[in-house]
């Protein structure tokens, strides 16, 4: 029996989220969460610059005599971005700047990091992942028909930039992971897999393709989870929880000092995502990554609910950019127009249709969230 359709009172969390459960008020799990676990101890990032400045100083004193006491993963998108500016110009310290290229980097994005590369007077490394195996990975998910078509990239980003922090030994990790923006985590029915999961990946890729990953960078979560951080002692910071972030502010401020450009909207620095979560997503899944988007914004006071219904109301890019996009993707992943649209079209699946570490990865999560490691939604 379909669910009768319900939507937060508060955010624009909706019942497209098929585990949501609401309050007698009306408003949703994800915004009372935000309200009893997050907001007490975050406090819209106010009056935590104290906490930030004494971990600048414990990394510099983890760091001494190395060129760079700390790495971040730059994309070129705002969280990233703001984070560099963060980690130089508040923290002092001296990061190396790591760009893992997939292949679908915009030119807007490329600029981008030119820019907070030349501003900051960083140094930048370029990792650049092996085309034909990230082809030939993601023509395997779109042909497993599940909705997290995002995971190759992102097993590329993070398990490179953890591979080359561990093998150049530099212990502290800096991500623009924040609550400011993301405190809203995406349900994982819309495509927002709990974590790494190699055999998740390579059950995959084993299905539809007789290649090897021979140089593909795979860090499993338990890996970096545990063995990353108790054995090695890297430690993964997130400073933009450490200070009031907010989206259009720290847009302009790079703007201003960088001559940085903002997106239209989040995750838009990547080719890829961009047509996953604009087309793909919505189009063949009915799910829109945005709801969790404006609702994080809408929780952190950053945009009204009315402006959240209006925007969400159209797409945020045109039907015939979106037509040419799904003829570009087509075409770099050496499939024809219509190979894509019959993949497009076939019967949509789940990971649950594939080996996963699904029910071990969500027994860390709720240990996380026990001792209070882990304050977003996590079911």
């Amino acid at each position: 029996m379909k669910r009768e359709y319900q939507i937060c009172k508060s955010c624009i969390m909706d019942t497209s989220d098929p585990n949501i459960t609401f309050d007698e008020d009306g408003v949703c799990e994800y915004c009372n969460n935000f309200k009893n676990s997050i907001l007490p101890e975050w406090n819209f990032g106010v009056g935590r610059e104290k906490e930030l400045l004494e971990l600048a100083k414990k990394i510099k004193n983890n760091a001494k005599d190395t060129e760079f006491d700390c790495i971040i993963g730059l994309s070129g998108g705002l969280d990233s971005s703001y984070t560099a500016y963060v980690a130089t110009k508040i923290m002092g310290l001296k990061p190396l700047l790591l760009h893992v290229d997939a292949g679908w980097n915009t030119e807007q994005a490329v600029e981008n990091i030119e820019k907070l590369v030349d501003g900051l007077g960083l140094d930048l490394y370029t990792e650049v992942i092996n085309w034909e195996e990230m082809k030939d990975l993601q023509k395997s998910f779109f042909k497993s028909q599940i909705a997290d078509q995002d995971l190759p990239q992102d097993t590329a980003f993070f398990s490179a930039l953890y591979k080359f922090a561990r093998k150049n030994k530099i212990k502290y990790v800096l991500t623009g992971g924040n609550y400011s923006t993301e405190c809203c985590r995406e349900p994982e029915e819309w495509g927002a897999y709990p974590g790494l999961d190699k055999r998740l990946i390579t059950d995959i890729h084993t299905k539809f393709s007789k290649n090897k990953l021979k140089t593909f960078p795979i860090i499993d979560i338990f890996v970096y989870k545990i063995i990353y951080k108790y054995l090695f002692g890297m430690q993964v910071i997130k400073p933009l929880n450490y200070l009031p972030y907010k989206k259009t502010e720290a847009e302009a401020k790079l703007f201003e000092l960088f001559g940085w450009k903002p997106f239209q909207h989040k995750h838009h620095e990547s080719r890829f995502t961009r047509f996953y979560e604009d087309y793909w997503m919505p189009k063949k899944f009915g799910y829109e990554k945005r709801r969790a988007h404006f609702s994080s914004l809408i929780m952190t006071k950053q945009m009204s609910r009315e402006e959240a219904i209006k925007r969400i109301s159209k797409p945020e890019l045109s039907d015939d950019f979106l037509n040419k996009e799904f003829e570009y993707v087509a075409s770099k992943l050496d499939l024809t127009t219509n190979e894509l649209k019959d993949i497009f079209e076939g019967e949509n699946k789940t990971f649950y249709d594939y080996k996963n570490k699904r029910y071990l990865i969500g027994l860390g999560a709720r240990i996380m969230t026990f001792l209070g490691l882990e304050k977003r939604l996590f079911r």
